[in-house]
């Protein structure tokens, strides 16, 4: 049985990890007695001693845990924007290609991540690999999220507080610098960071992703082809691609919440295509990749204990 510490387990990310490992029969969560939370010396000794720890703090505070573990041998599964370009770390979308599932089993750092990036690597970087968009195209994108994304502060502003103008979609990340757009370009490959407009809206969570396309922005073929690589590369249980998955020519951000999983959707004509992933921002967005990775890790069903 393989000791699990959740670093960070009173937060949005943490609890929805806790929830999904709760039961298990492989591994033993390791608490730290609330009275201990904040004391440095016992975080250290803990964290040596555990055999996988998740990470889900702020970027510092992430990066300090990091700092403090010495034990060769303690896998790290790391939620926070943190590590997310470093290339001694693996990244935790095991779906995009077989090697990184392998860098996953194999690596002691992993980064789960970011939830909107998740959507746009997942629709650009197949794309890419194959050719048919060229790394120097010049993409936007926008995407709808819950307010669960925010964390704790955006929960309570949207429960408890609630200001009349956040009933409506808000869109914000105004100055083009969201912390998601380095990983964007860096996974997928692109040479420009796309122009990101991302919508937080007055549900708990859901997320989609929606990437507009020219067919002249391809290198070749169009929208039946953009198909065949997402049917090809997509093929479940976690990832799939769905045709003509829409609700009565609508897309619900919605569809997803509450799972694991992630649908990846084309639509469109033969000259403008969209490209459309679906998912839930607590799900394959944060604490769900992070559960698979941890599977991953374990030798485990990629799907264990996931809501899919």
């Amino acid at each position: 049985m393989k000791k699990v510490f959740i670093d960070g387990k009173a937060g949005t990310t943490g609890l929805r990890i806790e929830e999904r490992l709760s039961g298990r029969d492989d591994i033993e969560i390791v608490l730290i007695p609330e009275e201990l939370r904040k004391d440095p010396e016992t975080k250290k000794k803990i964290l040596n001693s555990v055999d996988i720890a998740f990470l889900c703090l702020p970027d510092a505070a992430s990066m300090e845990s990091v700092s403090m573990i010495e034990n060769p041998n303690v896998v790290v599964i790391d939620t926070s924007t943190a590590h997310r370009t470093n290339p001694d770390w693996a990244y935790g979308f095991a779906e995009l290609d077989p090697s990184f599932e392998e860098k996953i089993k194999n690596s002691k750092r992993i980064a789960v991540p970011g939830c909107h990036a998740s959507g746009f690597i997942a629709l650009v970087y197949p794309l890419i690999k194959a050719g048919i968009l060229p790394n120097d195209a010049l993409l936007s994108a926008h995407s709808i999220t819950g307010y669960s994304g925010g964390g704790k502060k955006m929960i309570g502003e949207y429960e408890e507080q609630k200001p009349e103008l956040y009933e409506y979609p808000r869109q914000y990340g105004l100055s083009q610098g969201h912390k998601h757009l380095p990983e964007m370009s860096k996974i997928t490959g692109l040479l420009n960071k796309p122009v990101f407009c991302p919508i937080v809206s007055d549900f708990y969570s859901g997320m989609e992703v929606t990437i507009p396309l020219f067919k002249s922005q391809l290198n070749y073929g169009g929208i039946e082809e953009i198909k065949e690589i997402y049917k090809k590369t997509y093929t479940g249980p976690i990832v799939s691609y769905v045709e003509a998955g829409d609700e009565a020519g609508f897309l619900s951000a919605g569809k997803l919440s509450g799972k694991d999983s992630m649908q990846i959707e084309v639509y469109g004509s033969e000259d403008r295509i969209i490209l459309v992933s679906r998912y839930d921002n607590l799900g394959k967005g944060a604490s769900g990749a992070a559960v698979e990775c941890l599977n991953i890790v374990l030798g485990a069903e990629k799907t264990k204990t996931l809501e899919i």
